[in-house]
């Protein structure tokens, strides 16, 4: 893995610096980095998406673990580092990894095609929201995601019932995945350093979940929640057959997320 003074030495030697405006911090902390890889556990051949590779640092330790690597970069400057260093051993996408819907890039779901792969990426903090979002509800060949997001968006992930981080992200993610918390990260792992801490988490597809159009979930989750101060009588009606411990005098945030799997499949 690359040290902090490797990735300040291959940013100097193009006269580059990190772009603020693209999230760029870069994670040096090769303990930390480790973590990542191991809660992975990555097979030989497997296939992995890196969102975000930057100079390299963790694209070069799932080279080493025999990955079959697909990697997307936005910032061309950087693209072009990772393929004078590494072009030949990976497929590299350079652009936004998202489309203006927000879903996955054409380019990127053409290189993954139909077979398996993990998500295994530090993410820009700007896209996690929604790549994690698209790859549970639109790509069922995501076995699995090890992600470094901002620590806020993990304990939303993770939230409980009747808190304030509790909200559709919890929700619907909660409904189509286990979470687990791999680690919380201080700034100081990161160059330049964030103004917050951050967290790594595993993100696995549940086998079997009972939403036949996760798609339309997410949508009835988002625009529940949107009125999440309404008593739910007020939003949906009062004519509704009520799954067991949902009343209408109740919120949207009181509810867990199999009652609102059960009240979404109630209504629809």
């Amino acid at each position: 893995m690359q040290t902090l003074s490797e990735i300040r030495s291959i940013l100097a030697e193009r006269g580059l610096r990190p772009k603020h405006r693209l999230g760029q911090n870069f994670l040096h902390d090769k303990n930390i980095l480790s973590k990542l890889v191991e809660a992975a556990d990555i097979s030989h051949g497997e296939l992995v998406l890196e969102i975000g590779p930057g100079t390299g640092t963790l694209t070069e330790t799932l080279l080493e673990k025999q990955a079959q690597l697909i990697a997307c970069e936005l910032d061309a400057s950087l693209a072009d580092i990772i393929q004078d260093r590494l072009g030949e051993k990976l497929k590299l996408i350079k652009g936004d990894c998202l489309d203006s819907h927000r879903k996955l890039s054409a380019e990127i779901v053409a290189a993954l095609g139909d077979r398996p792969f993990k998500l295994i990426a530090n993410l820009p903090y700007q896209i996690a929201s929604p790549l994690m979002c698209t790859l549970l509800i639109n790509h069922p060949y995501c076995t699995g995601q090890f992600i470094t997001i901002q620590k806020e968006v993990a304990q939303r992930l993770l939230a409980s019932p009747s808190t304030k981080e509790y909200g559709p992200l919890s929700i619907i993610v909660g409904a189509l995945a286990d979470v687990k918390r791999i680690c919380t990260i201080k700034p100081t792992c990161f160059w330049p350093q964030p103004k917050v801490e951050s967290a790594m988490v595993s993100i696995i597809p549940k086998q079997n979940f009972q939403l036949e159009h996760p798609e339309s979930f997410a949508r009835f989750v988002t625009e529940l929640f949107t009125k999440r101060r309404k008593q739910l009588g007020s939003i949906l009606g009062k004519d509704i057959n009520w799954p067991d411990g949902v009343t209408a005098d109740l919120r949207p945030e009181a509810l867990t997320v199999d009652q609102i799997i059960e009240l979404a499949l109630t209504i629809n």
